[in-house]
């Protein structure tokens, strides 16, 4: 009996570390989503005035 509960425990303890990096690598992912969210809201205005300049100048060559 007692061997049965010493794998139950090493089992635990096993998924203990995945359980732990699994977390950060989700908080990780947030960070990462509003960081991403944040550039392209600083990028759009500079993106419309970009094609806003293409479009006045008509065609582009390439």
């Amino acid at each position: 009996m007692t061997s049965i509960f010493f794998a139950v425990g090493l089992a635990v303890a096993g998924l203990v570390p995945l359980v732990v990096l699994s977390a950060r690598v989700v908080v990780a992912a947030r960070g990462l989503s509003r960081e991403i969210e944040r550039a392209n809201g600083r990028l759009a205005p500079v993106q419309g005035r970009l094609r806003a300049v293409i479009g006045a100048s008509g065609r582009t060559e390439g």
